[in-house]
């Protein structure tokens, strides 16, 4: 019985999260299409479910965009010399929302902005021990200042949060 209870708790713990609305007529105005345009650095790290840092990395991104249209190229580079490379094909769509697609995403990201933030949902790839493994990202984005931003995502499976990552990116000046 205390094992329902305690799967119970957990299910109803994670299912409440912050929505987007709550960041709304905030500022700065945050965009995917001004922030991610031109070359940016990242430096971020990757918790456990006991926030124990399992990973660190640095990331040298490159955005360009054509319209509605954007590829984000992200070059990471883990602590252990560990590297890997991941392309982002986003698009604006109405309403303040994005899509985006990747190689190691499952289907189509969906995200949503409002005022200084930005919400993605999306299943990523991870291969962890030889295997590829599936995890549901809830991955919100903080606009701190024009050039600077906060990333954090929460990765679950079978809808229980299993780590957490946390990002810094910058805009690096042309």
């Amino acid at each position: 019985m205390r094992k329902f209870l305690f799967v119970c708790l957990l299910s109803f713990l994670a299912s409440c999260s912050t929505h987007i609305d709550a960041y709304k007529d905030q500022s700065p105005a945050f965009t995917l299409e001004t922030f991610f345009n031109g070359k940016l650095r990242a430096y971020g790290m990757v918790q456990d479910y006991s926030d124990q840092v399992t990973r660190r990395f640095s990331v040298e991104m490159i955005g360009t965009w054509q319209g509605n249209e954007g590829v984000l190229e992200e070059d990471f580079v883990y602590a252990d010399g560990e590297k890997q490379r991941r392309v982002w094909y986003l698009t604006k769509l109405a309403d303040g929302r994005y899509s985006g697609r990747a190689d190691d995403v499952v289907g189509t990201a969906m995200g949503s902005v409002e005022g200084f933030a930005l919400n993605w949902h999306y299943t990523l790839q991870v291969p962890i021990d030889g295997e590829i493994m599936e995890f549901q990202l809830d991955d919100w984005m903080y606009l701190v200042e024009d050039n600077h931003l906060l990333n954090r995502a929460t990765m679950k499976k079978f809808g229980l949060p299993v780590a957490e990552i946390t990002l810094y990116i910058e805009r690096m000046d042309d």
